[in-house]
């Protein structure tokens, strides 16, 4: 469990500064933040890094412990 949440947020915290760091908008951060629309405009980037830090940073985080688990099984 520990190991997981580590690993989630060293890969939060990745593609969050990339989302700040990249000109370009990243999906699906930009595409969320168009859909709320209003008051998140002022926060675009903010909330979309946020966003793209949440999802990519999930996902891999969830690959990584499945992976983990499975040399675990192998030994």
């Amino acid at each position: 469990m520990m190991k997981g949440s580590m690993i989630l947020l060293v890969f939060f915290g990745l593609f969050a500064a990339a989302s700040l760091l990249i000109p370009a908008p990243m999906f699906p951060g930009s595409t969320l933040c168009s859909l709320i629309g209003g008051p998140a405009m002022v926060y675009v980037k903010f909330v979309s890094a946020f966003f793209n830090g949440m999802l990519y940073g999930g996902i891999l985080s969830l690959f990584f412990i499945s992976l983990s688990k499975r040399f675990a099984q192998e030994k």
